[in-house]
């Protein structure tokens, strides 16, 4: 997504107005850009056919996807690049998408809007316009513009622009094949030639003359918008103007940014603005009807039912309980996992695996690294394949239909009020949902949020108190049958929550986040979608995760060959005699160090052999949710925020995690209940 210029690079944290010194790709390039939302990486999907690859743009933690086109005549590389709304960035994403347009030769740039809400996307429009890129206008969702009775004459919007204008619905492609068409026009330079110059009044217009002419031509944006970013003082710009143009240009641009600011009644950004507003309302008074009476339909009504606290709380505590609590935690941790476990696996599966190593392998202390208590294929794929997957899958399931309906944005607004409290805004709720299917991915995802401060909240927050979906659906089924013991752990992993949030951001110095996101609309699930999109998360836990089990599972057998696991074993014994529980717990926190989900598994095979009271479970799983987090996500900790930060976590955690859990033993024995 988006890219930092080789100037950022070396100014770190500066905007991305500069020129890049990534030489372009071997392929002609075409380039996704838009506001979040708004459909890009369904329209990604569909000139590509899949993600191909994802990576970070160079000093940058944010992820850009590229992928070869499947449906142009002759190869493409295209770019699927993070939302931004204007090209006077404010957060990483977008300084890296502006960076991408700027510094990184495109040969198309796709500039997709929702199309209902085009009067409010056609300024960032009109802006690239002005840039001098090779554009073409994508008016997604049209679908959805038609429904309202939004009327758009696209011949017109792009004789009046100057550029090509398609209209597509990127979930089920149509106007996809138009686009391709017209894509290959550009790319062949056919195609109307742009006229989308905006004026600004006489102050400015002046002022950006003068400032033209030091700066001369070059690649990248136009002369011009460089000018209007100079005259808006954007950082990107004024830093290394001097080595640009020289000490006298400099000066002499320093003075009339100076001169026409002390000219206009406003600032210089406000009037830009509004010149913006007013060639947009030119456009499309004559290109845009737009119905003359606005009523609420059932879609708007239950879009806002989602985001009033009032409704949108007990829309919430519905849509945890039947997608979380009984689709993954009762269907998935329950039927499924009995099923693939018991008729799979017990009956068929590791029989045979026992059989088949002990008719190659004669060596007893190899044969238990495949098939002993502990083994890679008994232990590992049984507890990835029989135990985890059912309940992974689930989840994907669930958040890809909350996912494609377009609920997870609402729920960002319904919780921004009270995720500010504890240092976040609404935007976090992506990584924090996503949290729930896999930590270690949505430590990734947190950096989409907007500063520093936030994502070290988040991520320690997600290693701290999110369990994920296989740890969530097995202590979900472990406590099943102990409705107050299953309270009792929400109470307590929610107030933990709570107050590492609160202390975070007390800690942490910085700004209160600031939070806009677009809304897009409401809408039943696709089936197709959703399959495509639980396939992919799919995929990615063999490819990513599975390899995690067979690696834990060689640790285990590596420290039972040498006594380190038994050694490690006998000094956990009384710390868990301390919570209270069976010594055997000592086996699942261990396991928890290597996964978590692999300590919830351990956890509910040790509830098989000896029964725990409902206090001992509300005990085990409060510590065990709250405990370290698992190797794969203390890695990518690391490398996200940094040794410091993951180091300090884990330490902070370890110690938070059994206080909580000796708290919770001894308030239950004070109480004398049993749960």
């Amino acid at each position: 997504m988006m890219n930092v210029t080789a100037l950022l690079r070396r100014l770190a944290g500066s905007d991305c107005h500069q020129h890049s010194q990534h030489s372009p790709g071997d392929l002609p390039r075409i380039m996704i850009i838009g506001s979040p939302n708004v459909g890009k990486s369904a329209l990604f999907n569909r000139l590509t056919g899949r993600y191909v690859t994802v990576s970070n743009y160079p000093g940058t933690t944010v992820a850009i996807s590229h992928g070869r086109s499947k449906i142009l005549s002759g190869s493409f590389e295209v770019v699927d690049t993070p939302g931004m709304y204007s090209l006077s960035p404010i957060t990483e994403e977008e300084r890296v998408a502006c960076s991408l347009l700027t510094g990184e030769a495109a040969h198309v740039v796709l500039h997709v809007i929702d199309a209902k809400n085009i009067e409010r996307m056609l300024g960032l429009t009109l802006q690239l316009i002005e840039a001098g890129l090779s554009l073409i206008l994508v008016l997604n969702m049209a679908d959805e513009a038609r429904q309202m009775d939004v009327r758009i004459d696209t011949e017109r919007l792009g004789e009046l622009l100057g550029i090509p204008v398609v209209e597509t619905v990127a979930t089920t492609g149509e106007g996809v094949a138009e686009l391709a068409k017209r894509i290959g026009e550009v790319e062949a330079g056919a195609g109307p030639a742009r006229d989308g110059r905006i004026h600004y009044g006489a102050d400015l217009e002046k002022a950006i003359a003068e400032i033209v002419t030091p700066l001369g031509g070059g690649e990248g944006i136009s002369p011009r918008t460089r000018a209007l970013l100079l005259l808006q003082e954007e950082p990107g710009e004024t830093q290394g103007l001097v080595e640009q143009v020289g000490k006298e240009h400099a000066e002499h641009i320093g003075r009339v940014v100076r001169d026409v600011r002390a000219e206009l009644d406003h600032s210089v950004h406000y009037h830009v603005t509004l010149a913006a507003r007013r060639k947009v309302s030119q456009i499309l008074d004559v290109a845009v009807k737009f119905p003359a009476e606005h009523r609420m339909g059932f879609r708007e009504t239950l879009s806002r039912f989602c985001m009033r606290p009032l409704t949108g709380i007990p829309l919430l505590l519905v849509v945890l309980y039947f997608g979380l609590y009984k689709f993954v935690g009762e269907f998935g941790a329950g039927t499924m996992v009995d099923f693939v476990e018991t008729s799979i696996f017990e009956e068929h599966v590791n029989p045979w695996f026992r059989w088949a190593v002990s008719a190659v392998v004669p060596w007893q202390i190899v044969r238990d690294l495949f098939i002993g208590e502990y083994g890679i294929l008994t232990l590992g794929v049984r507890y990835a394949v029989a135990i985890v997957l059912p309940i992974v899958a689930t989840f994907f399931i669930a958040f890809s239909i909350l996912e494609d309906s377009g609920y997870l944005p609402r729920l960002a607004m319904l919780i921004d009020r009270a995720f500010k409290k504890i240092g976040l805004n609404g935007r976090a709720v992506i990584p924090m949902v996503l949290g729930f299917g896999c930590a270690t991915m949505a430590t990734m995802v947190t950096r989409t949020l907007e500063t520093r401060r936030e994502k070290i909240i988040a991520s320690v927050l997600l290693a701290f108190a999110i369990p994920c979906s296989a740890q969530l659906g097995v202590i979900l089924a472990l406590l099943s049958g102990h409705p107050y013991a299953l309270l009792a752990w929400v109470v307590f992993v929610g107030l933990a929550f709570l107050l590492a949030g609160l202390l975070g951001a007390w800690v942490l110095p910085g700004r209160k986040p600031s939070f806009y996101m677009e809304l897009p609309p409401l809408r039943m699930p696709k089936i197709g979608n959703v399959v495509v999109k639980t396939y992919t998360r799919v995929v990615w836990y063999f490819k990513e995760i599975f390899p995690l089990f067979i690696i834990a599972s060689l640790f285990i057998w590596i420290g039972q060959v040498t006594g380190v696991f038994q050694w490690l074993i006998r000094g956990l014994v009384p710390v868990v005699r301390v919570l209270g529980l069976p010594d055997g717990a000592a086996v699942a926190f261990l396991f928890g160090f290597f996964r978590r989900d692999y300590g919830a598994a351990g956890l509910f095979d040790l509830q098989k052999n000896a029964v725990m009271t409902g206090a001992q479970l509300a005990v085990a799983a409060i510590t065990l949710t709250l405990f370290l987090p698992c190797i794969a996500q203390f890695l990518i900790l690391k490398k996200e925020r940094g040794w410091k930060v993951a180091l300090a976590t884990g330490g902070g955690i370890l110690v938070a995690a059994f206080v909580a859990g000796f708290a919770a033993n001894n308030l239950f024995a004070v109480l004398g209940v049993e749960l």
